[in-house]
């Protein structure tokens, strides 16, 4: 059952697509629990193999991923929330976070249940392959927009913590100063090279992440006024959206909550990691409990006290100065682990690919360690780049919502319910659907059309609201000194 040492990892690839492969069948081990040993005897075997080895991937037990999840989602971006509900209003904002998190957590289970079936595909690339079809170039597109969506991710890390170091020191250096200090701590952090290491790191972020959310809901109540308040215009809040909201700035603030929620690009990734996968929906469960009751207090409770007049993105912008800095601090593990998280999914992708059956891949040599060094040197310069290209938080957030979140939030799972599915039922798959069966077909039609609107309509709305922003100067220049702070 092992593979041959000989096969490159384009030719393991193509022959993991095959039914069968690896001694799977086609059967649901979700319908039929004793079909399953298959896929747990390969997951047996790459325990057993790293048995001797010096570093071991599949060592994550449901805790420890739990604790990945929750630095993920626990982020930053839920303090765009306020920004996103004062233009949808308060009620389309919260049934939206609703619908999102919903969505997410079906679409999550679909993409574990696809990953019980194919332990042997270790990220979303290997998933992307499959679900097309066995297609090599299907493979390499999947792969650009997995490490562009993840160097993205890095980049908006590297502008957060550019803009915490200018609000917590009022500006005492040039930006492009604190966005290579930034670079420079988050680099160095990002060795660990398993994310059971990784774990003990997250907890931590998660746990001031929220720490730094509920200071800001607290100082946001108890604050005389907001920031920047303009004697005798006190915030107003509304229920729904104002009159005169348009089409680009509500599908911005839309695609803002979508990017929160979405991280299923990451869970291949976590779940080829885990000493049992069939655990992963505990820690989904936890997490999703979480985000919904955290994103929806965070975003309507800042919201209401700041109001439309003086929210920012992310809130300590509404903050006043000495709560700012406080509750901002809080967030400075998490500004850096999240890029470190992401930076670690681009480099053990190409890492696993260089030293493929490789020693280097799973002992402490010079040749391994000096490797994901370089790798996630460029991975981090690259982040630099474009962080100082595009520096402004809400519509980076957008763009990367529309541009990657349409594949990896709807297209790609409804595709992968569509291939279990012909997997166990074969030719004429359709006819021979459950009436529950039809409901879900119809549902994953549902979630891909979602999908291509995310990337057209949502593409658009974000291009459109930069190129406006850019137009009336709202924004930063690029590789600038001056200040980006709140």
């Amino acid at each position: 059952m092992a593979v041959t040492a000989t096969l490159t990892p384009a030719e393991e690839r193509k022959k993991s697509y095959d039914v069968g492969a690896h001694g799977l069948d086609s059967r649901d081990p979700e319908k039929n629990p004793e079909d399953s040993d298959s896929a747990s005897d390969l997951v047996a075997l790459q325990i057993k193999e790293e048995e001797n080895a010096a570093i071991k991937y599949r060592s994550c037990s449901w805790q420890k991923t739990a604790a990945l999840l929750f630095s993920e989602y626990i982020c930053l971006a839920i303090l765009s929330f306020p920004y996103s509900y004062a233009i949808l209003g308060l009620v389309p904002g919260l049934i939206l976070t609703v619908a999102v998190a919903a969505s997410v957590l079906y679409t999550s289970l679909v993409l574990w249940k696809f990953c019980l079936r194919n332990p042997q595909l270790r990220d979303v690339c290997d998933i992307g392959q499959k679900l097309f079809w066995g297609s090599e170039i299907a493979w390499w597109l999947t792969a650009i927009a997995f490490i562009l969506n993840n160097t993205f991710i890095q980049a908006l890390h590297v502008l957060v913590g550019a803009k915490y170091l200018n609000t917590i020191t009022d500006h005492s250096e040039c930006t492009i100063v604190f966005a290579v200090i930034t670079v420079i701590i988050c680099f160095v952090l990002s060795m660990p090279r398993t994310f059971s290491s990784l774990s003990h790191l997250a907890t931590g972020s998660a746990f001031f992440t929220f720490i730094a959310v509920l200071l800001c809901i607290i100082f946001a109540g108890i604050q005389e006024h907001p920031n920047k308040y303009v004697e005798g215009v006190e915030p107003t809040w509304n229920a729904f959206a104002q009159k005169g909201t348009t089409f680009v700035s509500a599908m911005g603030a839309f695609l803002n909550i979508s990017y929160t929620f979405i991280g299923q690009i990451a869970l291949p990734s976590f779940i080829a990691e885990m000493e049992n996968p069939q655990d992963f929906p505990k820690a989904l469960w936890a997490i999703t409990i979480a985000e919904v009751t955290v994103f929806s207090l965070a975003g309507s409770v800042v919201y209401v006290y700041v109001g439309n007049e003086y929210y920012t993105a992310p809130a300590f912008g509404s903050l006043t100065t000495t709560y700012k800095k406080i509750a901002y601090s809080f967030a400075v593990p998490t500004i850096i682990f999240l890029g470190i998280l992401y930076a670690s999914l681009s480099a053990r992708f190409v890492f696993f690919r260089i030293f493929h059956n490789s020693r280097h891949k799973n002992e402490h040599t010079l040749i391994g360690w000096s490797s994901w060094a370089g790798i996630l040197a460029v991975t981090w310069i690259l982040a630099f780049i474009i962080a100082e290209v595009i520096p402004f938080f809400s519509d980076l957030l957008g763009l990367m919502s529309s541009l990657f979140d349409s594949f990896f939030g709807f297209i790609f799972w409804g595709m992968a319910w569509i291939n279990l599915r012909q997997q166990d039922y074969g030719p004429g798959w359709i006819g021979k659907l459950t009436f529950k069966e039809k409901l879900e077909f119809a549902l994953n039609i549902l979630l891909i059309a979602i999908g291509v609107f995310f990337l057209t309509a949502g593409t658009y709305s974000v291009v459109e609201n930069i190129i406006t922003d850019f137009r009336t100067n709202s924004l930063s220049h690029v590789f600038t000194c001056a200040s980006n702070g709140q």
